[in-house]
C-alpha cells in the first residue's frame, strides 16, 4: 500500500490509540462532571455555613438564595455534564467500530459554552457585588 493512502478503518477494525483516546476523552468528562458538582456543593453548603455562623454571633444572616440556587445550578449541570459525556463516549465508540467519525452538533458546542460563560458572569458578579 502506498504511504500517501489511508487504510480502510472498516477492514482494519478499532485501533488501539483510537480507542484510548475515546477512553480518556470520557474520563475528562467524569472529572469535569464530578467538579461541576462538587463546586456546586461547597457554593450551597457555603450558604448554610454563613447563615449558621451568623446565627452563632448573633448576626442577622443573609438569605439563601443566590448561593443555595447557583450552587444546586452547578450540580444540576455536572450531572448533564456526566450524561453528555456517557452519551459521546457511546457514540465515538460506535462510530470507530463502524468506521467513521463522530462529532458535535454545532448547536451542543454553542449550548454548553453559553452555560459556562453564564456560569463565568455570575460568579464574577457576584464577587463584584459582595467583595
Amino acid at each position: 500500500m502506498p504511504e500517501n493512502e489511508r487504510e480502510n478503518p472498516t477492514t482494519v477494525g478499532v485501533h488501539a490509540t483510537d480507542a484510548l483516546a475515546n477512553e480518556r476523552t470520557y474520563l475528562a468528562y467524569v472529572r469535569t462532571a464530578l467538579a461541576f458538582i462538587a463546586f456546586g456543593f461547597v457554593i450551597a453548603r457555603f450558604s448554610l455555613f454563613a447563615r449558621e455562623f451568623a446565627t452563632l454571633v448573633h448576626e442577622k444572616g443573609e438569605a439563601p438564595g443566590v448561593s443555595t440556587g447557583f450552587g444546586t445550578a452547578m450540580a444540576i449541570f455536572g450531572i448533564f455534564v456526566a450524561l453528555l459525556g456517557a452519551r459521546r463516549y457511546s457514540a465515538t465508540d460506535r462510530g470507530l467500530r463502524e468506521g467513521r467519525v463522530v462529532t458535535f452538533s454545532s448547536l451542543t458546542g454553542y449550548v454548553v459554552s453559553l452555560f459556562v460563560a453564564v456560569i463565568g458572569a455570575i460568579v464574577a458578579f457576584a464577587l463584584l457585588l459582595f467583595h
